[in-house]
């Protein structure tokens, strides 16, 4: 399935609470974002499936693809439309060899031995950062900074979204170290209006 990377929605159940996550998720779709991440570590699988289906439901038609964090078993039940994986997650070749040659497989990359330790013949994309230190995942990785995001970008084979504490005021920065979109979280997720969130984004065209 085509994507862009551009504006990457990663939700968060307790951010996303006050209006729940797929009144989020359709009022970002309006204001802009071209991927969505269903990332949710506390809920069982049959609780991620349900929601992965709906979302599923939901985006048809819309061309943004619905990538499920870490969970494989989650992605095939709901047939999302790809899977992102940590260091620390499951393996890309098994991820790789389950959804198949069409999935969207992306990888979270924190240092310069993991691009180059990356099987990137597996995968469609990799998540650079966190750019920032952040409240949403608190095990996150030590920040790189937009210099270390630049590094690892000018060396990446393959298209690369920046992730991390990162704002709308942050896109020309993230334009210039060289990263294909930015990725957000709390930017969107439990802000009063999400679809404005979104926007703000494109204000300046990313």
């Amino acid at each position: 399935m085509p994507f862009d990377l551009s504006l990457y929605l990663v939700t968060d159940t307790a951010l996303c609470d006050p209006l729940g996550i797929e009144k989020t998720v359709e009022a970002a779709i309006q204001g802009g974002i071209t991927m969505v991440q269903l990332r949710d570590k506390h809920a069982s699988d049959e609780h991620m499936i349900a929601q992965a289906k709906r979302l599923k439901a939901m985006l048809a038609g819309s061309g943004v693809p619905l990538i499920i964090n870490d969970r494989l078993n989650v992605a095939l039940a709901s047939q999302a439309d790809g899977l992102h994986v940590g260091q620390s997650d499951m393996a890309v070749q098994e991820a790789r060899h389950a959804l198949g040659q069409h999935a969207i497989i992306g990888l979270s990359i924190n240092t310069l031995d993991q691009l180059q330790g990356a099987p990137v013949e597996l995968l469609d994309y990799v998540g650079l950062g966190p750019v920032f230190a952040t409240g949403s995942k608190q095990d996150h990785a030590q920040p790189i900074g937009f210099d270390g995001l630049a590094r690892l970008a000018s060396v990446c084979q393959l298209p690369s979204v920046a992730i991390g504490g990162l704002k709308a005021e942050h896109t020309a920065q993230v334009k210039t170290a060289g990263a294909s979109g930015i990725a957000v979280i709390s930017a969107i997720c439990g802000q009063p209006d999400p679809r404005l969130a979104a926007q703000a984004f494109f204000s300046g065209r990313y």
